[in-house]
């Protein structure tokens, strides 16, 4: 324990040295790109916008190294400042941004929406890493682009294509690759096969298979399941037409069956949450199109798609258990991109882009229980926005308004129609070269979402809220972000990037579930203290604050990362905390992260991430149990020999000192029978070979 504490107080050592380095070195800074915040391999998307390179980031798989053996969410997503994943099976992982759960954000696969949540017990996003090519990151709603259903921001799952896979001038290929890990015996094993066949076609099919036993937690306790299997499929086909057109078609189904807890955010146990056959399916279809001809007042992208995400559990016969439960959404998004020089529009220098879109979805839930007939429900969301990228010199602003229409599901608030409009304005000033101070501002508006899949009933026990409030507030950013040259030698680099935020939610929507000693809605009334479940509007406004610091720094062969995240949040009236869907608290502490890389030679590269999350009290009226702190640290090595070509290994020890943890961002209590535990350490080896 002792080389525990001493880690993490380097950490907050290691970033106020960062911070120090900033000060005195900022006015030295020379011309040359802008700055692109980043966190070791984290790569921040670069383009025109200010506002998108200093607050949106993207993970890029294949180079983030112990992504490599990522199986779980949180293996990469927990780099980004503000963002933690829960949950420690397959079925189980749920991702929070600034505390808010996934059913307060916009979540994609391949351009496609996941909406609905199935069961408070369980995740609401079924996808496995290892199908995936990067992860960007909306941290906050920036952008009126992001569109409804993105209160906490959002995340956009991308799937790997051929033409990242082919080398120049190849026509077909393959990709082998094989994983073991001894704390739950999971092995691993996936083939990608893909080829461009003529010129502007190109293909790619996917398989792998996921086996794993129950994991042990640093105690040596069982976690979550006895054994599980995974399958992943994907499919893509892509042309380019005449050059300017390129159509895209793709399928994924990801798979995961085994024994796992009736309540998986929960251990099993033998009476009151035993473990039974399940199974969680996602099958997403989609089609892409772009057309992108020499005129830069044109630059079309268009998508239709379907998504669903299914629970299948066999109690055998035993009512109680058995359920069918489902959520498909099917949806488009057209989208024009128009780069106009201002000077054409108002003898201003400078430039515009304009982004306009219209967005239109449908969310439909099935639900069939204890052997009766199915129960349905849907939604609709159409939204309409425009945004201006008004580029003058060193000052960028940007104003964006969306039009959104819902109309929400009958059995949550009796088919209601919202209509809304939303505005945003976001700025950025170059203050010194590659620095820049920004700001934005944007409103938000969330329409109900469908009941919890398991519950969704037209019978009695269910409160339909026809006075039911759309979610609306606003979130509210300010920071600096800077990169710094030759430091300490010519070719050295530190990125630097801070940020101060404000999210107001009014009229938060609870769902509030009857049954086993909890108290329920009246059901006419739909106050509290009867026997109905339903959803009401929490009576108090919301307010997250917090800050994010990042800092990269890179010289040679060797890179160091450093962040720090806070998010708290606090009721207007009562000062209690948000609670989360599972009713569990949504804090999750004060997060630091230290990244160490170093690449001795051509052929092999070493690395250490440390982990360290501060205790934290929750404060809900259903949850004030102290959520302890915790240290966990990683060691990993990458080798891809000379003598054969395409070949990569990776080892490494994750949770290296077998520390005993919950994460924040997963179910916590006192009592160690209510916990969900991560796993204690875990050797991972990986193979790959790509020809």
């Amino acid at each position: 324990m002792r080389e525990v504490k001493l880690s993490s107080q380097l950490t907050v050592l290691s970033l106020g040295v960062a911070a120090v380095l900033w000060t005195q070195a900022a006015s030295a800074a020379t011309a040359a790109d802008m700055p692109n915040a980043t966190l070791q391999t984290i790569t921040v998307t670069a383009n025109s916008s200010v506002r998108k390179d200093v607050q949106e980031d993207s993970v890029y798989i294949d180079d983030y190294t112990p992504a490599a053996q990522a199986s779980h969410l949180s293996d990469f997503l927990n780099v980004v400042p503000g963002v933690g994943v829960g949950g420690t099976s397959s079925v189980n992982q749920r991702i929070r941004v600034r505390g808010l759960d996934d059913t307060n954000l916009k979540v994609t696969i391949d351009g496609a929406r996941q909406e609905g949540a199935l069961f408070y017990h369980m995740g609401d996003v079924t996808i496995d890493p290892d199908l995936l090519k990067q992860a960007e990151v909306s941290v906050g709603n920036n952008s009126v682009t992001l569109g409804n259903d993105a209160i906490g921001g959002a995340v956009a799952f991308e799937t790997v294509d051929a033409a990242d896979l082919l080398k120049p001038g190849q026509k077909v290929g393959a990709k082998l690759h094989t994983g073991y890990a001894s704390n739950n015996d999971e092995l691993l094993t996936s083939a990608t096969v893909y080829g461009a066949p003529a010129e502007n076609v190109d293909l790619l099919a996917y398989y792998s298979k996921r086996d794993a036993n129950a994991g042990e937690d640093g105690k040596g306790r069982d976690i979550q399941t006895q054994d599980s299997e995974g399958e992943n499929f994907l499919l893509k086909a892509g042309a380019y037409i005449a050059d300017d057109h390129h159509v895209g078609a793709s399928f994924s189904r990801t798979e995961n069956k085994g024994l796992f807890p009736l309540r998986p955010d929960f251990p099993a146990d033998a009476g009151w949450n035993p473990i039974i056959p399940q199974e969680v399916k996602r099958d997403t279809y989609a089609l892409d199109y772009n057309y992108k001809p020499a005129n830069q007042l044109v630059n079309v992208d268009a998508n239709v798609y379907q998504t669903s995400t299914q629970i299948l559990r066999n109690s055998d016969g035993v009512p109680g258990f058995e359920f069918d439960a489902e959520v498909k959404t099917t949806g488009g998004k057209v989208q024009n991109t128009s780069v106009i020089d201002s000077s054409i529009i108002n003898g201003v220098s400078g430039s515009h882009k304009l982004i306009a879109g219209v967005e239109h979805y449908k969310k439909e839930s099935e639900m069939s229980r204890d052997f009766a007939d199915a129960s349905t429900d849907e939604a609709t969301n159409t939204s309409v926005y425009l945004e201006d990228q008004w580029q003058m010199g060193k000052l960028s602003l940007t104003p964006g308004v969306r039009y959104d229409r819902y109309e929400s599901p009958e059995y949550v608030s009796a088919g209601k129609t919202y209509d809304n409009v939303v505005g945003a304005l976001a700025a950025s000033y170059e203050i010194a070269p590659r620095t820049q101070l920004f700001a934005s501002y944007t409103q938000l508006f969330n329409g109900p979402d469908l009941s919890q899949t398991i519950f969704n009933t037209d019978g009695a026990g269910t409160y339909v809220n026809d006075d039911l409030k759309a979610e609306e507030g606003d979130n509210a950013e300010v920071g600096i972000a800077t990169t710094l040259r030759g430091l300490t030698m010519a070719d050295d680099s530190l990125k630097l990037s801070g940020k101060y935020f404000e999210t107001n939610i009014e009229n938060y929507i609870e769902f509030v579930r009857a049954g086993s000693g909890r108290v329920g809605l009246d059901c006419a009334t739909g106050e509290l203290n009867g026997s109905c479940q339903g959803v009401i509007n929490n009576d108090e406004d919301f307010k997250i604050k917090g800050v994010e610091l990042s800092a990269d720094y890179r010289a040679d062969k060797f890179n160091m990362g450093l962040s720090y995240a806070r998010a708290r949040s606090k009721g207007e009236d009562t000062g209690y905390n948000i609670a989360s869907v599972s009713g569990s608290s949504s804090e999750s502490g004060d997060k630091y992260m230290v990244n160490l890389g170093y690449a001795p030679t051509e052929t092999t590269e070493l690395g250490w991430r440390s982990t360290y999350v501060a205790a934290v009290t929750p404060n809900t009226a259903s949850d004030d149990n102290e959520k302890p702190s915790y240290d966990v640290h990683d060691i990993f090595m990458t080798y891809t020999p000379t003598q054969v070509e395409g070949i990569k290994a990776t080892l490494g020890v994750y949770n290296i000192f077998d520390e005993t943890y919950a994460s924040h961002a997963s179910r916590n209590s006192i009592d160690d029978a209510y916990t969900d535990f991560e796993m204690g350490r875990n050797i991972k080896t990986s193979l790959t070979y790509q020809f």
